[in-house]
């Protein structure tokens, strides 16, 4: 009985492996070494003035060569922009995903709402704050406000949030959606109580990544909420300062103590996209479907 031999073959395959190991761990290594130097840079700079103070004043009758101040308005003015952003882009965002994995189909309001969200994707963020600056300031005659800024991010989380819903809701197995309308549910609480939670973790590292993409914008910030150096706990009135355009006014100033602000911001920011993305993390991980 004659045998075959599938050692040369075998060693070929072996090669192929071991060559695309390496070269799959060495583009690794090139991604990894910008972001690892990038994490270094802003982590060594940026504690030389990551103290109390920093987290605790704001810049109010601080000079650009006096030493102290901090990022504390700035601080309250991110986290009531994005928040508000929030508020507006994430319910709109899923709602529209909703609509077009679960009730568009092939429709034509479903194909012009697809175009839009692909369109908006693709839009520059100075355009949104242009566009804000134009309709909310301008031609409404509201000041520069928190909220003009918001709305400018929020236009640009939508279509992260609805590509990202879309995409998780299409992963949900039609059977799950044929065995609850089996037992008689309506299509809308199916919807809620069995299509949504199944796509829960997909959905929040989706809404995240919107998040984090607005967290460092700055032109639309610049254009419609402005730089100041007190604090406003109001973003419905007035200018009012965030982490971005922190970074940026100081970053622009020569002295070292203006610089060094800059680079404890820019840390600021940093750690403050890495607690959400965790803080997600654990949302999801916590509220993913149970399986039996």
């Amino acid at each position: 009985m004659s045998t075959v031999n599938l050692s040369g073959p075998s060693a070929v395959r072996k090669l192929k492996d071991k060559i695309a190991l390496v070269l799959v761990c060495l583009a690794f290594a090139l991604a990894v070494i910008p972001l690892v130097a990038v994490l270094w840079t802003v982590v060594k700079n940026g504690l030389k003035r990551f103290d109390g103070t920093f987290f605790s004043h704001s810049m109010n009758a601080i000079g650009a060569r006096d030493a102290g101040g901090g990022a504390y308005h700035a601080i309250i003015g991110t986290i009531e922009q994005v928040g508000l952003a929030s508020v507006i882009a994430i319910p709109i965002g899923i709602l529209t995903a909703v609509y077009l994995v679960e009730y568009g189909g092939n429709s034509r309001l479903a194909r012009v709402v697809t175009f839009f969200v692909d369109v908006m994707t693709g839009v520059p963020s100075i355009v949104s704050g242009l566009f804000i600056f134009a309709f909310w300031i301008k031609l409404l005659g509201f000041q520069y406000m928190g909220f003009a800024g918001s709305i400018a991010l929020s236009i640009l989380m939508m279509p992260t949030v609805v590509r990202a819903a879309e995409e998780m809701l299409k992963l949900v197995p039609n059977d799950l959606r044929e065995a609850s309308y089996a037992l008689g549910v309506p299509r809308w609480r199916t919807i809620c109580f069995v299509v949504l939670p199944t796509a829960f973790t997909g959905i929040i590292t989706g809404v995240m990544l919107a998040v984090a993409r607005v967290m460092g914008e700055t032109a639309p910030l610049l254009v419609t909420v402005w730089v100041t150096t007190a604090i406003n706990n109001n973003p419905f009135k007035d200018p009012q300062m965030a982490l971005p355009l922190f970074v940026w006014d100081q970053a622009q100033l020569p002295q070292q103590v203006a610089i060094d602000r800059a680079w404890a911001g820019a840390l600021t920011l940093i750690l403050f996209v890495m607690v959400l993305n965790l803080a997600a993390r654990l949302i999801a991980r916590l509220r993913k479907p149970v399986t039996r």
